[in-house]
């Protein structure tokens, strides 16, 4: 087939799994990418797999400081506005372009593109990672959002720039969402998401791992656990760092936390928090694929607090590595750890988390065990080719 494939993406998770996906489509299809300049082409480069790269011009419109502030809404609803023009043009390229279909792919300001909407003459196949979730979702707070909260909300629930914005993003989301005409999933936890938020019915079209790259070691273990993603609320840090503070102090593990984005903000409440809790935190910015893969092996455990994580690569990575994972009940996970074989999951209670983490911690054998069980979970169900096996089944589907 001939495929287009349309993506506004930064670097991240679902950046990677395009990579990967387009890595292996490229064996049996010819693939075109159309995207915009605002995406990042460098991490998990698709074009050394695709015929085209055909890059499109657009940057967002430079926000104001205080006291300015809150003519950035009207700034995004422009920018809005500028995507829904410039997705027009790019939807004629592609229908001019003979392709049997596109396959789609979230935008960083949007969510679901607006070429999903455009493309009228050709089959569409939207990979929803997850909902517009700012939008559906109560965020965590933090006492650096909180200095004048009580003002803040007051204002901003009569702010008509804010009310105008949030409800012409979620009615376009929404709108190019149900314009697909399929619609695939990361997890099953997303395909209810989708269901409740959208009212659209989604095929579930699972992620997986390059176990090649992610692999067992012969680094020794060493004293400290691991959790990897960006420093931004949702991941749960805050919940890891309280969790290992109920461990005593003599058995109390090394938190290294992995990660490419750093939001200072977040980065300076986290290293407070640690200090305040007398939790010994390091945190390691801008990781390279070969640390990340030493620092699996490396980890006693794979800790994991993500709230409502749509799937989760990072359990899946851990497992390949042969590295016992603790992780929270919660969104995608629970479709990939084998609870009490590849690791243990728990309700997000600090008490509960750490008691399982000293339940590995004091057995090594049977943290080494799981993690043995895990390669072979990830070997025998998570590999790449398996999941691109069942993407190219559905998008021959249409």
């Amino acid at each position: 087939m001939r495929i287009a494939i349309y993506h506004n993406l930064l670097s991240g998770g679902a950046k990677r799994a395009l990579y990967e996906e387009t890595r292996r489509l490229s064996a049996n299809h010819q693939l075109d990418v159309f995207t915009l300049s605002s995406a990042n082409h460098e991490f998990a480069d698709l074009r050394p797999y695709v015929a085209r790269h055909q890059v499109y011009d657009f940057q967002p419109g430079a926000l104001l400081n205080s006291p300015f502030g809150r003519l950035n809404q009207a700034i995004r609803q422009a920018d809005l506005q500028r995507l829904r023009s410039l997705a027009r043009r790019i939807a004629q390229d592609i229908e001019a372009g003979n392709y049997d279909l596109c396959f789609v792919q979230p935008c960083q300001y949007e969510s679901s593109p607006s070429i999903l909407s455009y493309l009228q003459h050709l089959p569409t196949v939207y990979y929803c990672h997850e909902p517009l979730r700012r939008m559906y979702e109560e965020m965590p707070l933090r006492p650096y959002e909180n200095s004048d909260s009580t003002l803040r909300k007051t204002l901003d629930r009569f702010d008509p720039l804010i009310a105008s914005y949030q409800h012409a993003l979620k009615n376009n989301d929404r709108k190019n969402l149900r314009s697909a005409n399929l619609i695939l999933v990361n997890s099953e936890f997303i395909r209810n998401s989708v269901r409740s938020i959208y009212q659209a019915e989604a095929q579930v079209s699972y992620l997986g791992v390059d176990v090649d790259w992610f692999r067992p070691l012969t680094e020794p273990k060493q004293d400290f656990v691991l959790s990897v993603g960006s420093l931004t609320p949702l991941k749960g840090f805050d919940f890891l760092i309280n969790a290992l503070a109920l461990i005593p102090e003599v058995q109390r593990p090394i938190l290294v936390i992995a990660s490419n984005f750093q939001n200072p903000p977040e980065k300076t409440y986290l290293e407070q928090l640690a200090q305040s809790q007398k939790v010994d935190l390091k945190l390691e910015g801008n990781v390279s694929e070969e640390r990340l893969v030493q620092l699996y092996n490396q980890a006693k455990i794979a800790v994991y607090a993500a709230i409502r994580e749509p799937f989760g690569l990072v359990p899946v990575e851990a497992m390949a590595c042969g590295t016992a994972v603790v992780a929270i009940r919660d969104g995608g996970v629970q479709e990939t750890i084998l609870d009490g074989e590849t690791g243990l999951l728990v309700a997000r209670d600090p008490e509960k988390f750490a008691a399982a983490l000293q339940k590995l911690l004091s057995n090594p054998e049977l943290a080494q065990e799981y993690g043995h069980n895990g390669r072979t979970h990830i070997l025998n169900h998570w590999t790449w080719d398996k999941a691109n096996q069942t993407l190219e089944n559905y998008l021959t589907s249409v």
